[in-house]
């Protein structure tokens, strides 16, 4: 997770649109399946997730566990 406005630096200047599109556009290109969310707080965004997933082929068998 990735928040626009991070907690831990003070700083005076806010990100533009174009710094949160930016983040957006490299977590999509980053991955292969999974989802973006944006949250946003009294109409700015205040964070960007991203959850990826690795998906497996279908045919993927597990061998039994030794008792």
């Amino acid at each position: 997770m990735i928040s626009v406005f991070p907690m831990s630096q003070n700083t005076h200047t806010e990100p533009t649109a174009e710094s949160w599109l930016e983040i957006v556009r490299q977590r999509v290109e980053a991955m292969r399946f999974g989802s973006v969310q944006i949250v946003v707080h009294e109409g700015r965004v205040t964070q960007v997730e991203s959850t990826e997933k690795t998906r497996l082929p279908s045919d993927l068998t597990i061998p039994p566990t030794k008792k």
